[in-house]
């Protein structure tokens, strides 16, 4: 028996350390910094149709392909940028998840100059406080709620892309917007 088997833990998390660490001191805490918010919000589109821990693998991948998620850099990508980030096997070399990623960091900019950051709009669909949900297991934790819809459907109104509903619920978890840890989580905050 390992050490980490012996911890409760979300049922979500395996023994990977990548997933450990990420589930201890990421998923679920509350997030108001700008660049982290971007960064998860491309993440989280490049997640879509792929596990979780396959982003997280390739993590330092994205970043490196990414001006380390600086939003002004991503924004000034161009199409030789698009086709180079293609040829990038530390990323998910979808043309459309890349291409939205520069689209996405264009429609931050424009949600910071109108809010003053990306962290005081999105933070407005919970009403600036994290929901704590007090799930028994995974299957109570649902893929999409009201907030989520709202957020998706105003994200897409201002061009961004990759942002369904269950996209922005997972991002939601990831920022700590939600905190879904289940009760008998160690990361569970009663």
């Amino acid at each position: 028996m390992t050490a980490s088997s012996t911890i409760n833990r979300c049922s979500w998390c395996t023994d990977d350390p990548l997933y450990i660490q990420y589930h201890d001191e990421e998923w679920g805490v509350p997030c108001h910094d700008d660049q982290k918010l971007f960064e998860f919000l491309i993440l989280e589109g490049a997640q879509a149709g792929l596990s979780w821990i396959t982003i997280l693998k390739r993590r330092e991948g994205f970043r490196k392909a990414f001006a380390q998620f600086v939003v002004k850099e991503v924004a000034k990508f161009s199409d030789d940028d698009i086709e180079r980030l293609l040829q990038d096997e530390g990323i998910i070399r979808n043309r459309l998840k890349v291409s939205s990623a520069i689209t996405n960091a264009r429609a931050f900019i424009k949600v910071q100059k109108e809010f003053g950051s990306f962290d005081e709009y999105i933070w407005s669909f919970v009403g600036d406080e994290p929901i704590r949900n007090q799930w028994q297991s995974m299957s109570d934790v649902p893929v999409t709620t009201p907030e989520s819809d709202a957020m998706s459907k105003d994200l897409k109104k201002r061009g961004f892309k990759f942002v369904g509903s269950t996209i922005c619920y997972a991002y939601m978890q990831a920022m700590g917007m939600v905190d879904d840890h289940l009760v008998s989580c160690l990361s569970y905050q009663s």
